[in-house]
């Protein structure tokens, strides 16, 4: 009996052993897919990091692009104010002339009125005697008056060029 109780703790040691073996074993095999397992999730990390960066060039690209798109109509649209200004600053200037001319024409034309002394009635026969007279008055005027000469078909000297300090 000694003999079979010995037998038997033999293959019970046997069995342990193999059973811790298979343990072993089966523990090293979860510990092998486990980090296969990791090694797939950080891989998949990285790829979705490359990713995500790759998307971020690509905007970074596409923003840029947009910038330079955005300088170029800015300057553009500064170029045309410019253009604008100046423009604008010759149109004040020929109308500031044009006031002054004006001005100037209408002092004249009051003067000669008020030298000549012709003054229109209302009688409808002597409208026409007087309107007549009225203007060969004025003709002869004209060329005696040194007034009339200063702005005969002057032309606007304003430019761009002389309004540079506004």
């Amino acid at each position: 009996m000694a003999s079979s109780s010995g037998n038997s703790s033999g293959s019970t040691q046997l069995q342990n052993s193999g059973s811790e073996g298979d343990l072993q074993h089966l523990m090293d095999q979860r510990k092998r897919k486990r980090m296969q397992s990791n090694r797939e999730s950080a891989r998949r990390s990285r790829m979705r990091k490359q990713q995500h960066l790759d998307d971020l060039m690509g905007q970074v690209t596409q923003l840029r692009k947009d910038n330079n798109q955005i300088l170029t109509s800015i300057n553009i649209t500064a170029q045309h104010l410019m253009n604008v200004d100046a423009e604008n600053s010759v149109l004040k200037a020929q109308m500031e002339e044009l006031s002054q001319r004006l001005e100037s024409l209408t002092e004249i034309l009051n003067y000669i009125n008020s030298s000549n002394g012709v003054f229109e009635t209302h009688e409808p026969n002597n409208t026409l005697l007087h309107h007549h007279q009225a203007s060969a008055s004025a003709d002869h005027n004209s060329f005696i008056n040194p007034w009339n000469l200063l702005y005969v078909n002057q032309p606007i000297m304003a430019t761009a060029d002389m309004l540079h300090q506004y």
